[in-house]
């Protein structure tokens, strides 16, 4: 049930959406063990001239980056399987984007049960109450 919040140094196109999308989903659900069908991704797409490093835009330096968060719930994932998605999500946005500056971000965000859920029921009661 994790979303993930992506942004993009990129123009926008229906194409690059859906391969970062299938991307994230694929990594999400074999390193992470996340549910596809409870995962969303949000991508907004920033102009690389609005996109600075060191005081320096990505146009200028001709380089693409990224940034996205991903929520999971506190203690589902170890420590090591959230390097190797960090190290092999760089690796695919290098695919997706090119040029990749190296201040290209990833948050595998660790969020409390009792305060994360969706479809208005937290991940603490589905705990405490597994459907049948």
């Amino acid at each position: 049930m994790p979303i993930l919040n992506v942004q993009v140094s990129a123009q926008r196109s229906d194409a690059l959406s859906e391969r970062i999308t299938e991307t994230l989903l694929e990594l999400t659900t074999r390193i992470l063990g996340k549910r596809r069908e409870l995962t969303a991704v949000v991508i907004n797409f920033v102009d690389p001239r609005d996109w600075y490093v060191a005081g320096q835009s990505l146009a200028k330096l001709k380089k693409s980056s990224f940034y996205f968060d991903v929520k999971v719930t506190d203690e589902t994932n170890t420590k090591d399987e959230k390097a190797r998605y960090i190290a092999e999500a760089f690796a695919a946005f290098k695919g997706l984007l090119g040029d990749l500056h190296p201040e290209s971000y990833v948050y595998v965000q660790d969020v409390r049960a009792t305060a994360y859920g969706f479809g208005g029921l937290t991940q603490e009661y589905r705990y405490q109450h597994p459907s049948p």
